[in-house]
């Protein structure tokens, strides 16, 4: 690579096609390469080799449209440059490609092509020397011509006129000054159009500039179009050092192109444009004075930045975000109680508690105006419409309604934001709801509460204290915004199946009210007036086509669906509409065709009607049983409890509450010859692994009172004797006191050998003494007993005050006995009263206070 010349570059050249850009000596640019002969010279060569000659290739300009590119090689380019590649970086995103990091060395020129594949090889003439661009112009010792001279005095003239425009305490200014004072003046027409912004057309012309006086006579109007569009800047707008930035751009490793800024004040008057219509729309958000303080700071900041700079989108976003807040804007509450209770009553069957709720809230808007808006948390099971009441409330109100799911987020950054120092920061969850609203006073729902996980990125369940706190969420300051925003006006709702996982510290701060499940009579009401139209409505039938009698919807309820709500109920009526939509939709096809389709000679011969097998239904459509068993199939459920698993000693029936509403649950014992071991299956808890030893403690005790034996007849129950206990069903997980009251029954049962009556179920907790404690859930599992056709329920005495919660149906179909001991329900649990209980008489029976 040397001779008595100087350095020489290699004389074959493997030759890289660029799309992208124009490599000029003493410019170093970074080329994407994706194409499949670029990819193999690469591969092959940069890749493979181990010396420096092997790093040097050719660059020549690809001319052809990118988009109408073919596999074709395409008409080469007769001036190129010589770089050597200083940095290869691979990639698979989005699609494989490497990123080169060239270097230009000198000019050359293709004398011929040797191959094209794998890559494109080609002999070259070097017309630069390299040596010209390391050494320093004092040494240089070409003689110039005067008029050569001329022009190179002229240019470096004109650069430092250009560098005296501009600010030398920018370091992209400082390079070019050194770069200026240290390179000879015959490469200053390569340096100065590889910095300056100019087009790929322009540097085409400086490339194949092989004189030197030619590449002068080329670069100079370029340099001079720069100085005088600067000029122009400096007249209208005063200079700062950012502009700079927008003048040069040098990378680390050399000088190239960068992202360059037109200097004739175009783009700084849209930007001033924007500025003034941003501070506009700044000054009329009618934001708090803390709040205008911050957005006209970041506004003054904003007015400084090149829009290069990729905090000015960071800063803009921020500023459209902060305008578009709903500050002072409001919607008016519509007061009228009586339109709100019709409102109310036609969009939701039952759930007093609820509408009465609302009432009083519009109540106290009309006597007060500055009335905060209430918290509130809807707890009950899935499907019981804690969700559409919700917007429903916001419709009678007149607010906007926003809903936000909360299930599943463990992040506390989706309710409060992220800081803006970090990458793709934005606001959280509320402040997104807010502007997505427009006014400030909106319905939020926040549905699943009580489903919020925890992770390393926080609690978002602690964060919403500061949300859900009347007394601190009028300065809510989400992390994106970071300056107080009122949450006051916003009627906030939470839904939950349960209070069990909701933190205590939040569940303090809400006002929970109770939503039981539906009774088979309200289930009935509810799917005539709303799931029954509108389920004909998403199948397009109409009442003239099809009626579902209410025997046919107690029926569906009772025996094909065990559910708190109405969810499963609405899947039920879907499918009967889809049964009976095809049966229409063959009436209206056979309708149509008949007429058109001619009778063939089997039907003339056997007189057989056309289209009579599909001849149209008569309308409307009923559903009797009968069609019920045919479109669902059998029942999946019993209307009355069986008395088959009651036939024998030792099973009983209790009551359990979960998050889907009551269910009816038996306990079955059996006794076998043993060692006196308890043995207790079907998933419990410890808590009800502790009843049941309490209830085996207190049988022992009173064994000899209520004639207890074991399989011998010994008063000791447990005397050679193992007893087993089983609460189906064995995959559910059970736990909790509630069940007491049951085991002792289903045990006494068991040692007396008498039979439990079929229609009793109970609840309550036990203690070692007999008393019978209150347990929760009670119209929960009031309401199940009702549903599986229970007709006596045994409840602790201190449970009430739940009953006034029932509705009178269920007063009248249940009979109601309030134990405060196990005296007393073991007397109601058996036919006849319990053999040695204070009375074996008939139990008085309660009297509805309703």
């Amino acid at each position: 690579m040397t001779s008595d010349g100087g350095i020489k570059i290699p004389s074959r050249l493997p030759l890289l096609l660029s799309h992208e850009g124009v490599l000029l000596p003493g410019s170093t640019v970074r080329f994407s390469v994706d194409s499949p002969r670029n990819m193999q010279l690469v591969s092959q060569r940069l890749l493979r080799g181990t010396s420096l000659k092997s790093t040097i290739i050719g660059v020549i300009p690809n001319t052809r449209d990118p988009e109408h590119d073919t596999d074709d090689l395409p008409t080469l380019h007769k001036i190129g440059t010589a770089g050597i590649a200083v940095q290869v970086v691979g990639s698979n995103w989005p699609k494989p490609h490497y990123s080169l990091l060239i270097t230009g060395l000198c000019r050359f020129r293709v004398s011929s092509l040797l191959k094209e594949r794998p890559f494109v090889l080609a002999e070259v003439e070097q017309l630069d020397k390299l040596d010209q661009y390391t050494t320093p112009a004092t040494e240089g010792a070409a003689a110039e011509d005067e008029e050569l001279g001329e022009l190179s005095k002229k240019f470096y003239q004109a650069a430092v006129q250009l560098l005296g425009m501009l600010d030398m305490s920018v370091p992209v200014v400082a390079k070019f000054r050194r770069l200026l004072d240290s390179l000879p003046r015959e490469t200053l027409p390569d340096v100065v159009a590889s910095m300056i912004r100019t087009s790929n057309k322009e540097k085409l012309q400086v490339l194949d500039a092989v004189s030197l006086e030619e590449r002068f006579k080329k670069a100079l109007p370029m340099l001079t179009k720069q100085i005088e569009g600067l000029k122009l800047l400096q007249k209208t707008r005063k200079m700062n050092p950012d502009n700079e930035k927008r003048v040069l751009s040098v990378r680390k490793g050399g000088v190239f192109p960068g992202r360059q800024f037109n200097l004739d004040g175009e783009d700084e008057e849209e930007d001033g444009d924007d500025a003034v219509a941003l501070e506009k729309k700044v000054h009329g958000a009618n934001m708090p004075d803390a709040a205008l303080r911050v957005c006209l700071k970041e506004l003054k900041r904003l007015k400084k930045m090149p829009q290069s700079m990729p905090e000015y989108a960071l800063t803009r976003n921020y500023l459209d975000l902060m305008v578009e807040l709903p500050w002072s804007k409001s919607t008016k509450d519509c007061l009228d109680i009586r339109a709100a209770r019709t409102l109310l009553d036609n969009d939701h069957y039952a759930m007093d508690k609820l509408k009465r709720r609302v009432l009083e809230y519009l109540a106290v808007r009309q006597l007060k105006t500055s009335l905060k808006g209430p918290i509130l948390c809807f707890v009950g099971p899935p499907g019981v419409g804690k969700t559409s009441v919700g917007r429903s409330i916001a419709r009678t109100l007149g607010r906007e309604f926003h809903r936000i799911a909360l299930g599943g987020v463990c992040d506390q950054s989706d309710i409060r934001g992220h800081r803006r120092t970090y990458v793709g920061s934005m606001p959280g969850r509320i402040i997104n709801g807010l502007k997505t609203v427009g006014v400030n006073n909106p319905v939020f729902l926040l549905d699943e509460v009580d489903k919020l996980g925890k992770s390393l990125q926080g609690d978002p369940a602690a964060a919403l204290l500061e949300v859900l706190d009347p007394e601190q969420n009028h300065s809510f300051t989400d992390h994106y915004l970071n300056v107080a925003f009122d949450l006051s006006q916003v009627l906030f709702i939470a839904t939950a199946n349960t209070t069990a996982t909701i933190p205590p510290a939040l569940l303090d701060r809400m006002e929970v009210l109770q939503v039981p499940g539906y009774t088979q009579e309200e289930r009935v009401e509810i799917a005539h007036r709303h799931l029954i139209p509108n389920q004909l409505e998403q199948h397009g039938l109409t009442p003239q086509q099809l009626h579902i009698p209410q025997e046919t919807t107690q029926d569906i309820i009772s025996r094909y669906t065990r559910e708190a709500g109405v969810r499963s109920l609405e899947r039920k009526i879907g499918a009967i509409c889809r049964a009976v939509a095809v049966k229409v939709a063959e009436g209206h096809r056979v309708t149509k065709t008949e007429d058109l389709i001619p009778e063939s000679p089997t039907q003339k011969k056997k007189n057989i009607p056309l289209g009579k097998k599909a001849a149209p239904p008569e309308m409307p459509i009923v559903i009797d049983h009968i069609a019920l068993k045919d479109i669902l199939g059998p029942p999946l459920f019993e209307m009355e409890v069986s008395g088959k698993r009651l036939t024998l000693p030792g099973v009983a029936l209790g009551l359990a509450w979960t998050p889907l509403g009551g269910e009816i649950m038996f306990v079955e014992a059996s006794r076998m010859e043993g060692d006196g071991q308890l043995t207790l299956t079907g998933q419990l808890g410890d808590v009800m692994k502790e009843s049941a030893h309490l209830a085996i403690s207190w049988l022992r005790t009173n064994a000899k009172t209520y004639q207890l034996t074991n399989m011998v007849g010994s008063p000791d129950p447990l005397e050679g004797t193992d007893i087993h206990l089983h609460f189906p069903a064995g995959a559910v997980t059970k736990d909790g006191p509630s069940a007491g009251v049951t085991i002792v029954t289903c045990l006494a049962s068991l040692f007396s050998g008498q039979l439990v009556r079929s229609d009793v179920a109970m609840t309550g907790e036990i203690t070692l003494r007999g008393l019978v404690l209150p347990v929760g859930g009670i119209k929960d599992k009031v309401l199940a007993a009702h549903r599986a056709g229970v007709k006596r329920v045994i409840l602790p005495k201190r449970n009430e005050k739940d009953l006034e919660e029932l509705p009178a149906n269920v007063h009248v179909d249940l009979d109601f006995v309030l134990a405060g001991n196990l005296d007393e329900v073991l007397n109601a649990a058996f036919d006849g009263g319990f053999p040695g209980t204070a009375s074996t008489l008939t139990h008085p029976q309660l009297t509805s206070k309703l």
